[in-house]
């Protein structure tokens, strides 16, 4: 798969930043001293972190290069990692291992939770945010595309589609044996959008990437247009023009014992 895109991921900064920010407003510690920052992107999270916790060795963690390069030139004085997340281990226990929307591109989160929550420091935080929408009209739409063109054998052999996040339960189920508390909630953002083109921008440099990487320039063209046909009747424009985006995410913050 091609590398990110961190121009176009930030064209709507703001809107991705602010479950960013509520679940770092969820962070109850007062002066950790080894935070990670898994799927670190750009440096968004990054930079909420380092502000709420300027004393901390923070290390953002990514395993995109443009990602990583536009995160340091965005935040000079903190420390940057290429790494495959499945595969990380911290030379330190960590006070914070700070998650937001990067685990939904892994699958296994049975083996995976339980693994990150085990690199804590005792009395530390695993928090993460997941989107978890993909029972959304947004991404029912990509596999409806994908089902009806030209491209359907090379999706499927391509394994376009994203595993479905586990269910609250499921979470809680993994994580609570070894946790002093976990705290586990969903909360939908509804995002006033200037058009059913600015949707699929959002998704472009995100959810949609699965399903465009593995097709010709001309396909992906394609693609995007059957994709905006749908997205254009499923966002029907509100009194004012805009289209309502629904995104639903998924929040875990636990807690291990002292």
């Amino acid at each position: 798969m091609q590398d990110w895109d961190p121009d176009l991921y930030r064209q709507f900064e703001a809107e991705r930043t602010r479950p960013a920010n509520d679940l770092l407003a969820q962070i109850d510690i007062a002066t950790p001293r080894y935070i990670s920052d898994l799927g670190c992107g750009p440096g968004n999270s990054t930079e909420l972190l380092h502000q709420r916790f300027p004393h901390a060795q923070l290390v953002g963690i990514d395993n995109s290069i443009a990602m990583l390069a536009s995160a340091q030139q965005r935040l000079p004085d903190c420390a940057f990692l290429e790494a495959d997340i499945r595969q990380w281990q911290p030379s330190e226990p960590q006070d914070v291992i700070y998650a937001n929307a990067s685990l939904q591109w892994l699958t296994d989160h049975q083996q995976l939770f339980p693994q990150l929550f085990s690199q804590l420091a005792s009395n530390g935080v695993l928090a993460v945010q997941m989107p978890d929408n993909l029972d959304e009209p947004s991404h029912r739409a990509m596999r409806e595309v994908a089902e009806n063109g030209p491209w359907q054998q090379t999706l499927q052999e391509a394994g376009a589609v994203r595993a479905k996040v586990l269910t609250a339960s499921q979470y809680y189920d993994l994580l609570a044996p070894a946790a002093d508390q976990v705290n586990i909630w969903r909360t939908t953002y509804y995002h006033p959008m200037p058009s059913a083109q600015a949707i699929v921008d959002w998704l472009r440099a995100t959810g949609l990437r699965p399903f465009l990487e593995p097709l010709s320039e001309a396909m992906r063209l394609d693609f995007l247009q059957d994709y905006l046909t749908i997205i254009d009747a499923a966002y029907p424009p509100l009194i004012d023009g805009r289209r309502l985006l629904a995104f639903p995410r998924l929040f875990i913050v636990a807690r291990t014992r002292p």
